[in-house]
């Protein structure tokens, strides 16, 4: 429930349903009143629950709980339109975790500035079973963001996010240069 919203008036009064020998108490009506009072909001927020769900609708302050369900995090220094961006965004972000793809649209949706991406994706296979197992190697993610001012940037908040983004498995590292 999101609280009390004075002058709301409930759609179902409970004193309407009551039988007719407790209509005219004016004792049951007044308690009657007393709970259309603290259950209105509760009806009103139901009867507008997918208003909650929808990041385009919903309040101010439930937008960060919203992007707790996709697993992002919004930075309560943006504004609330670029936290809604956010959240739109992140549906179809997270369906791409993992992936360049997923990490170029993540950062562009923080930081409105696509990335470089240097990645090592590759595959090595054998017709033999018997064969030797390939050299290792040690994958690393290099992420390079162009910004106005590389001094003033903050560098953990754009590792934090390609940390949350990137496959698990690889090492990464970013780096920001003059745009």
């Amino acid at each position: 429930m999101r609280g009390a919203v004075p002058g709301l008036v409930s759609p179902h009064p409970i004193g309407l349903t009551l039988p007719a020998v407790y209509r005219e108490d004016h004792f049951a009506q007044a308690l009657c009143e007393a709970l259309d009072e603290v259950l209105a909001p509760v009806i009103s927020t139901l009867d507008s629950l997918p208003a909650y769900f929808d990041p385009a609708t919903a309040p101010d302050d439930m937008l960060g709980w919203l992007a707790t369900w996709m697993g992002i995090v919004v930075d309560r220094h943006q504004s609330a339109a670029r936290q809604r961006q956010l959240v739109q965004t992140g549906a179809e972000v997270l369906q791409w975790r993992g992936t360049v793809r997923g990490v170029r649209g993540a950062v562009h949706s923080l930081f409105g500035a696509y990335p470089e991406i240097d990645e090592p994706g590759s595959v090595t296979w054998s017709v033999d079973p018997t064969a030797a197992v390939p050299d290792p190697r040690h994958p690393e993610l290099v992420v390079r963001l162009g910004v106005a001012d590389p001094a003033a940037f903050d560098l953990r908040r754009l590792d934090a996010l390609v940390m949350i983004v990137k496959p698990a498995h690889i090492e990464h590292r970013v780096e920001v240069f003059a745009a």
